[in-house]
This record gives structure tokens, sequence and C-alpha cells, in this order.
């Protein structure tokens, strides 16, 4: 199968820190599912993180507790990003840090992402076929094709930023003879984190 063939889901949170497991929490989502090459279908939330954000979080992404004090909390969240992604890959810039919070938040539900899902780094991409690069920042990369950038470190701004590299990589792949999802595969995933889901402590679902 083609590259471009393939049905891709690109993820993006915006969070209170750096490590689910030190405490940080999602305060915000987005998923774009892109088919044939068109962008399908769009999901985004605020997440109501049940514990305070950080000054420093909140100058990088600009969103208040005042943003989120009504917002649904993980529990009402989260499940539904299993369900649009459904068996996709999983696509996005610097993904590993992505899907920690992912599944470890879906792991104190007592849930999980399908386990057959693959996943695509686009800064792997990047390093690849854009070598003289000084910085594979996701603002770099989309300024060094030539894209406009209205907003960034907002979820649903970082998925679409996301989205235009990640096509634009995958043309550059076709050129290079990469064209079938599995070469891209090989050369650009990561492993999706794995988290017990017994040794977890159940999170307030509502």
């Amino acid at each position: 199968m083609k590259s471009k063939q393939a049905e891709f889901v690109i993820i993006d949170v915006e969070t209170t820190g750096l490590s689910p497991l030190n405490g940080d929490r999602i305060v915000e989502i987005a998923a774009m599912r892109i088919k044939n090459g068109e962008v399908a279908q769009t999901f985004e939330s605020l997440i109501n993180p049940e514990c305070p954000i950080p000054a420093g979080a909140v100058n990088i992404h600009g969103i208040t507790k005042d943003m989120i004090k009504n917002a649904p909390k993980a529990g009402q969240i989260l499940p539904e990003i299993i369900d649009f992604v459904g068996g996709a890959c999983i696509v996005g810039h610097n993904i590993k840090f992505d899907l920690d919070f992912v599944c470890y938040q879906l792991s104190l539900l007592g849930r999980k992402l399908q386990s057959g899902n693959p996943a695509i780094d686009t800064i792997k991409m990047a390093k690849h076929f854009l070598p003289h690069l000084s910085s594979y920042t996701l603002s770099s990369v989309t300024l060094s094709f030539g894209i406009k950038i209205k907003e960034t470190h907002r979820a649903l701004a970082d998925v679409q930023l996301t989205a235009n590299i990640f096509l634009r990589l995958l043309d550059m792949a076709e050129e290079q003879k990469l064209e079938k999802f599995q070469d891209i595969f090989e050369k650009f995933s990561v492993q999706k984190p794995n988290f017990k889901i017994e040794n977890a402590k159940q999170e307030t679902l509502f």
C-alpha cells in the first residue's frame, strides 16, 4: 500500500508539564484524521486536569485555570480518542511525548489504544529529509517549507501544522522511492508506551 493511501490520525496535546508519571496532566487535545492525503475529520477539546496549571506551562500554551474550570475531565474525553483513532496510524511531532500522556491517562481510566496502532514521528522524518536544518521544532520545520504560522502551542493549531509538514514529507519520501507505508513505518516509527492498567490508580470519570 502506498503511504498516502494509508489512514493517519495526527495527535497533539497541551499539558501542565513534561511528565505524566510525575503528576502532569493533559489540558487540551486535538486530533485530525487524514485519508488519501486529505483531511477527513477533526477533534479538539479542552480538558480539566483536576490539578493546578503552573505559570511556566501557561506561558507556553496560554491555557489558564479559568479556561478549563468548566471543561470536561479526562474520563469524558480520552475514551473518545480511542474511537477517533480506531486502527489508524498515529502521527505527531515528537509523538512519544503526546502518546506518553494519552496512554498513561487512558491507563488510569482502565482503557488503552488499540495494540496494533503504528506511530510515526515527524521529527524523525524531518531529520532524514531535511538534514540541513539547525532546529527541528515544529515551527522551524514548518517555516522551512514556506508555510505561514498563525498560531502555535495550541493543540489544534499544532495538529494542523503537523498535518501540513507530514504531507510534504510524504511527498519527499515518494521522490526518494519510499512510496510504501511499510517503508515509512520501518524508518520513522516509534514504539507506543504500554502502561500497565492494573497498576494504575483509577481517576474520577466524571
